[in-house]
């Protein structure tokens, strides 16, 4: 079939061969009088396939012509048709989108006139680079319209991995108990350490520390935790008690980016989640619903400010371990007081 590229439209004229595009395969959109109007992306696709001719003043616009001359029309159309490309080559029947995303994707087996988009996704180049806020800002919007929101990240070879974008609410059943005699820890170097009774108390609390033989070792952010809710007492290298402000400030100089890892330490906490460390993993913590004795971990969590996180190579061996060990990664990004939790996970449409 024929079809005349006027600026960023293809016109496919003849009534027939519109109808069939419309109907059967989902290209278009109708036109008055009869036939369709592709979109460049649509059109770049069927002249791929040999399934349409493009001519521009009665002169045949071959493929690479019509991709160069799409690609001076649209910033970024080569990485949005390389995702546009892949999509529907996966069975599905695919939209070009302007405004803050690139595509809507409809179910497989679902026509244009009989359903409604179940993704929306952005189209990126591996070496693109993001802002939280912005990608908080698009999941909750796409949220609110009931759709979940992939990123399709097209690599330097054109291969295209996809994640999907959620914003959590994680939640547990641990809450901190009041001990029955507040216990006592010893900083020892850059740790907290705490025998006997101490030990055991704190185990009750709610699953702190972690025993190793006849005594339990704290993490920094568990102890400046307890410390903050007046559940324990911590002793200095000067023999003399730690209050709150001195044990931060201690923990500030000899852990990086102590401050958002004790914020996100603390709600975690008070969302009723035991929480250990996540170094093992390459995240800061990881986190349990119930007991650590009773179910493996269900989050990886790594607190992040605007700006700590901001490719998608850091994104994808982040959530290629987290897929790895089966379990949930967890982005608790601070904004002031607030702390939101974004959740990236690999997804095969």
């Amino acid at each position: 079939m024929t079809g005349i590229l006027r600026d960023d439209i293809v016109e496919v004229r003849d009534q027939s061969e519109g109808s069939r595009l419309y109907s059967k395969g989902n290209y278009g959109y109708p036109r008055s009088g009869g036939g369709v109007d592709l979109d460049l992306a649509e059109a770049v696709y069927l002249s791929e396939c040999g399934r349409l001719e493009v001519v521009s003043g009665g002169e045949p616009v071959p493929f690479q012509d019509l991709f160069v001359y799409s690609a001076s029309v649209y910033e970024g159309f080569d990485i949005k048709y390389l995702v546009y490309r892949d999509l529907r080559q996966r069975g599905f029947v695919v939209r070009q989108e302007s405004g803050w995303y690139d595509l809507s994707v409809f179910p497989r087996g679902k026509t244009l006139s009989n359903s409604r988009p179940e993704y929306y996704v952005k189209a990126v180049s591996e070496r693109s680079e993001f802002s939280i806020p912005e990608l908080i800002e698009q999941t909750a919007e796409a949220g609110k319209r009931g759709r979940s929101l992939l990123y399709g990240v097209a690599d330097e070879e054109g291969d295209v991995t996809y994640y999907i974008i959620s914003l959590m609410d994680p939640s547990g059943k641990v809450f901190v108990s009041d001990p029955e005699s507040v216990p006592g820890g010893r900083l020892i170097r850059d740790r907290v350490f705490t025998w006997g009774k101490d030990a055991e108390i704190l185990q009750l609390m709610g699953y702190f520390g972690k025993s190793s033989g006849d005594f339990l070792q704290l993490s920094l952010a568990e102890a400046c935790y307890l410390v903050s809710r007046g559940k324990l007492r911590v002793i200095g290298s000067n023999d003399m008690e730690e209050d709150f402000e001195s044990l931060r400030s201690f923990c500030r100089a000899v852990q990086k980016g102590f401050d958002k890892r004790l914020k996100v330490y603390t709600d975690l906490r008070e969302r009723g989640l035991v929480v250990k460390s996540g170094f093992k993993y390459g995240n800061h913590f990881r986190a349990y619903i119930s007991s650590p004795d009773d179910c493996h971990a269900k989050y990886l969590v790594h607190a992040i400010t605007e700006g700590d996180l901001s490719s998608w190579s850091e994104v994808s061996k982040t959530v290629r371990l987290s897929g790895g060990v089966k379990k949930e990664i967890l982005l608790g990004n601070i904004s002031g007081k607030k702390i939101d939790y974004l959740e990236f996970r690999w997804f095969r449409p």
